[in-house]
């Protein structure tokens, strides 16, 4: 068994180091991983340089880019074989709901995913690494099991874990994304030469986070599994779509 694991929070990040631990004796572990903090860097390849990989003393392999370059280099020609399965995580956060198509975290393990390989995304569902011990424990226990009796083809999963000290002893439950509201406004500052600069606002709250969404079941102390595809394409809204335009040439 070869793992890859990648992360988005940046090679120095403690849930990288939590999470390698966590699935050593696993099988063959490569970690690849971005030099900076990359979160909220979705699926973003960098195409306008070169990039650069060097070894940290850790024994990662760090690149100056994005989470999708660290599993893109990986799998196209930086490690001399293919892995089995590529983990990605702990997140220092949550990603559910829409927060899966802003993610470095999930990008990373999809990358994995596009290339046929099955993968994970791991994220604590707090920030600050608070209870990230028993969160590691969440993730030693769903990757046993999914090596235990695999799925067939390529899979990409998507867990989010409460911060709990017992963490690793809460039912676990399949879910669907929730949504969110739209984010916060824009926060406006002036920075020192007296131009107006702006960050982006927080996340907005959950617009849909009943039964059966990962945001319901992370509320009620479970860790949210999400079985995850890549297909954007709305099927319902096909046929309509085929009546406006197919017959209008």
């Amino acid at each position: 068994m070869r793992i890859l694991i990648a992360n988005d929070d940046g090679y120095l990040a403690p849930g990288l180091a939590a999470l390698v631990e966590a699935v050593r004796g696993l099988g063959e572990i490569d970690v690849v991983a971005p030099e900076q903090n990359a979160s909220g860097t979705s699926n973003a390849l960098t195409l306008n340089r070169p990039l650069s990989v060097f070894h940290a003393a850790s024994g990662a392999q760090v690149v100056n880019g994005t989470p999708s370059d660290c599993v893109h280099v990986a799998l196209t020609g930086l490690l001399p074989h293919r892995p089995d399965l590529v983990l990605s995580g702990i997140n220092n956060g949550a990603n559910m709901g829409d927060d899966t198509l802003y993610s470095g975290t999930v990008a990373a393990a999809m990358e994995g995913y596009l290339f046929g390989i099955p993968a994970i995304a791991f994220s604590l569902v707090e920030k600050g690494w608070k209870h990230l011990d028993a969160a590691a424990r969440v993730a030693r226990q769903v990757v046993e099991q999914v090596l235990a009796a695999p799925p067939s083809g390529p899979w990409l999963l998507n867990v989010n874990i409460p911060a709990r000290a017992d963490a690793d002893r809460l039912p676990r439950q399949i879910t669907r994304l929730g949504r969110r509201h739209a984010s916060e406004p824009v926060i406006r500052q002036v920075n020192p030469r007296g131009e107006t600069i702006y960050w982006i606002g927080p996340a907005g709250d959950a617009r849909e986070g009943g039964e059966g969404t990962d945001f319901f079941a992370v509320a009620s102390g479970r860790v949210s599994v999400t079985p995850l595809q890549v297909d954007l394409t709305d099927h319902a809204a096909l046929p309509s779509w085929r009546t406006l335009l197919e017959a209008a040439r």
